[in-house]
């Protein structure tokens, strides 16, 4: 609210949140999905109004309907509305979201660029590209989840770095995990998909000789979506069946709430094998209950994993696609006590300095804020 609306008692308009219509779906769990369910929610408590739209459609490549049920929602906003939209929704139309852009004030989130999802065609990811590149010079600003991918995404579209505005995601504070055995659980969580790098994950484990340590019976559970990349959930079932870890390594499906949370619990490790990540949402989470990680060195994870305040590193961080490297930092952890303790006592530091969403909340509403005003 601007000093002149605080002193007539007007309120400020609502901010208008445009958002896939799948966001509350519990099968297409995601960290795209989880944020923006999270910060329409703060920035309401927080006293930002907030009207929010759901807009069914294969995102970012939509049906006729899906595209004029968009147009129709856009052109019914009032001229000058601040308006946050979903960019898996916003950027692979342009043709929808250009024309009404010039009259909204208008910020696109971005949670992954486009052309960045693994197992494109390079034809199409030059396309999405292209397409996301117009949809982002057409808004008033540019919302993404780290420092890394605001660097990003402004070189890569050759926005105006003033433009883009990092808001990270929250962490909510969490109990200490109690863990298995302080080794041997080890918990993968993401949707299960080529950029999340699960086959890399279950090649690295085959490798691993259980007659090295036969104390740790390790076991590596998959968490996420199962139905994004079906195909590719068929290799890996096959993968598992092939290697002889069907009874070591487990596809759990999507899990929530009370679910997920025990999951975190129980885990001694976090694995994230990902080709890329602007942020990495379950990296903070298992730090905030004090579960050191295992991940690579994609985009902005090692910024996310951060260090502790004495200055350590509580994870081990690997290069992206390197089974091998996946393979020995695996072996360490499993065989290694002095490294799992002191990897553990360095997330129990991190989980210290983990961002709330009560301060994303306030950075985005900022954001919105100067936009209104603009």
């Amino acid at each position: 609210m601007s000093g002149a609306d605080a002193a007539s008692g007007a309120s400020a308009p609502p901010v208008h949140v445009i958002v896939p219509g799948d966001v509350d779906d519990p099968r297409s769990v995601s960290g795209g999905n989880a944020y923006d369910r999270r910060i329409c929610r703060e920035l309401d408590a927080a006293g930002t109004a907030v009207r929010e739209t759901a807009v069914a459609g294969t995102w970012p490549r939509p049906s006729e309907p899906a595209r004029a049920e968009l147009a129709a929602v856009l052109r019914e906003l009032p001229d000058g509305a601040v308006v946050l939209i979903d960019g898996l929704v916003a950027c692979g139309v342009p043709d929808v979201v250009v024309p009404q852009a010039r009259r909204l004030r208008l910020a696109v989130l971005v949670h992954l660029p486009l052309a960045d999802e693994t197992g494109l065609a390079p034809a199409e990811a030059a396309e999405l590209g292209r397409l996301e590149r117009q949809a982002l010079h057409s808004a008033a600003a540019v919302v993404v989840t780290s420092d890394w991918a605001a660097r990003e995404v402004a070189a890569r579209h050759g926005l105006d770095a003033t433009r883009v505005h990092s808001v990270l995601p929250g962490t909510d504070p969490a109990p200490l995990a109690r863990g298995t055995d302080g080794a041997s659980r080890l918990l993968c969580v993401a949707a299960v998909t080529p950029r999340k790098g699960q086959d890399v994950l279950v090649e690295a484990l085959s490798t691993l000789d259980p007659t090295l340590d036969p104390a740790v019976e390790w076991t590596c559970e998959l968490t996420g979506p199962l139905d994004r990349a079906p195909h590719y959930v068929r290799l890996l079932r096959r993968r598992i069946e092939e290697s002889g870890l069907d009874g070591r390594v487990h596809l759990t499906g999507a899990l929530e709430g009370d679910a997920l949370a025990a999951a975190y619990d129980a885990a001694d490790l976090l694995v994230l094998p990902s080709h890329t990540e602007t942020y990495g949402m379950v990296l903070t989470e298992a730090l905030a209950r004090g579960v050191p990680v295992l991940a690579t060195e994609a985009g902005a994870v090692p910024y996310t994993v951060g260090t502790a305040p004495d200055g350590t590193i509580p994870g081990i961080l690997v290069p992206p696609g390197n089974t091998a490297a996946l393979a020995a930092a695996l072996h360490t952890w499993l065989t290694d006590p002095g490294i799992r303790s002191h990897l553990t006592t360095s997330a129990h530091g991190r989980r210290t300095g983990l961002q709330g969403w009560a301060e994303s909340s306030r950075q985005l509403a900022g954001v919105l804020e100067r936009l209104r005003l603009e």
